[in-house]
């Protein structure tokens, strides 16, 4: 351990790997802050701290336990043998493994997720004497513990490509949620506040979900990409919003009680 305190290249590779899970964490924060929106606004803050938190445990129970992690690309099942297909290059890329069924079924949750709360906040019927349905927080803590995991896969795998010592990894880790935690309540705020912002960062979910389901089946997509297209969604975004006028009253969306805004 001192001899990697010591280690300037175990600095460096610390510090690019918390900036790595800072990124990667932020769709979990958004995951989480819509999440938490549905509660009583008393109950919001605790939410997401406890969502973090879980995120953070998640993470470090899957590096403590990297040779698990590691035995999920190993092949379960082939599609393409059911088929008798021949192509070499198309049976490896049915083939299936458990990190795989992970990432296809994280997927599939968090594009219905994703567009299950767009119809809701667009086109959703808007419950009797316009009180939006009060959600339980265990309810909302189990579904935040179910993409922690999806979130927490694909994370830890980009650290032990990264890095070499499990110690850098879990350090990086606590140091990123730790921030994250900070800033997730100035986020939440954020977009709970601007409904235009809310719809931007569900199309950002669904976009993520596609991706893992992509990737689940071997057809990677490169973050670079899908990071480019939020960043330049959220420039567009911010400028919209500098441009519009104050006065002028936002649109709003469907089960967005007043009182959510913490």
């Amino acid at each position: 351990m001192i001899e990697l305190l010591s280690n300037p290249a175990a600095w460096i590779s610390l510090l690019t790997l918390t900036l790595l899970e800072i990124v990667l964490g932020i769709d979990n924060i958004i995951f989480i802050s819509i999440l938490s929106s549905k509660l009583p606004a008393d109950q919001q803050k605790r939410a997401r701290k406890i969502g973090l938190a879980l995120a953070m445990v998640t993470r470090v129970l899957l590096l403590l336990s990297l040779s698990w992690v590691m035995s999920l690309t190993s092949n379960i099942f082939n599609i393409g043998s059911w088929f008798n297909l021949s192509d070499s290059e198309l049976l490896s890329k049915l083939a299936i493994s458990g990190r795989d069924l992970i990432l296809i079924f994280g997927g599939l949750f968090l594009i219905y997720k994703s567009t299950h709360e767009i119809h809701l906040k667009l086109e959703g019927e808007e419950e009797e004497g316009g009180t939006p349905k009060v959600h339980t927080f265990s309810g909302v803590i189990t579904q935040i513990l179910l993409l922690d995991i999806v979130f927490s896969l694909d994370s830890v795998i980009t650290a032990v490509g990264m890095a070499d010592h499990v110690e850098i990894m879990i350090a990086a880790v606590i140091i990123a949620v730790i921030i994250m935690m900070i800033s997730a309540d100035a986020i939440s705020n954020f977009v709970n506040n601007h409904p235009t912002v809310k719809m931007l960062a569900l199309s950002f979910l669904l976009l993520i979900g596609v991706s893992l389901l992509a990737e689940g089946f071997d057809q990677h997509i490169p973050k670079g990409y899908i990071y480019f297209a939020m960043a330049f969604s959220i420039l567009v975004e911010m400028l919209n919003l500098k441009m519009s006028k104050k006065n002028k009253k936002p649109v709003a969306l469907r089960d967005t009680p007043k009182e959510n805004k913490v």
